[in-house]
């Protein structure tokens, strides 16, 4: 039986951190479905729409046959329950991200017994790395070269000239 884990987030855009938790999940699991979720409670739609940010991924993660990338809308646990899975990755960066993904942990359970969350830390080099810290880098002039891959710094040179033909660290 092969063993599947949904990594879910927003990945606006996705970084060297999440790539990291990916590779870390496929060291115990055959396949990782990186889920990008919409967000019903997001004032804003982004700096990516939800099919970029499908298709910048599926490029970050093109020579990785065992990542499979899709959307999903509603419930984590009815998108599991839909893929057959029963098992969601999630990262912990600092003791702050803690409280919050425990607390969905614990929810999520409680709507399917059957859902495990499995907790992951970064490796050190992105502990202090986020999708908004690399947005608002971006967007202010700074170079985020060494927090996301060429795809992602290829989109976000779309967005940000002055990132346009940056070549990543």
């Amino acid at each position: 039986m092969k063993r599947m884990a949904i990594y879910p987030g927003s990945f606006d855009p996705i970084t060297r951190g999440h790539e990291d938790l990916v590779s870390r999940a496929l060291t115990f699991v055959d396949e990782v479905v990186v889920a990008v979720a919409h967000r019903r409670t997001q004032a804003k739609g982004g700096l990516f729409s939800i099919p970029e940010r499908v298709a910048i991924i599926e490029e970050v993660f093109a020579d990785e046959p065992r990542v499979r990338v899709a959307e999903f809308d509603g419930l984590l646990v009815d998108f599991a329950r839909q893929l057959g899975t029963h098992m969601v990755v999630r990262g912990l960066r600092a003791v702050s991200d803690f409280e919050y993904e425990f607390q969905m942990a614990l929810m999520n359970r409680q709507l399917w017994r059957e859902l495990e969350t499995i907790f992951l830390a970064p490796d050190a080099r992105y502990s202090y790395l986020s999708a908004s810290l690399v947005r608002e880098i971006a967007a202010l002039g700074g170079n985020v070269r060494g927090c996301v891959s060429a795809p992602v710094l290829r989109a976000l040179g779309e967005r940000y000239p002055h990132l346009a033909g940056a070549a990543p660290e």
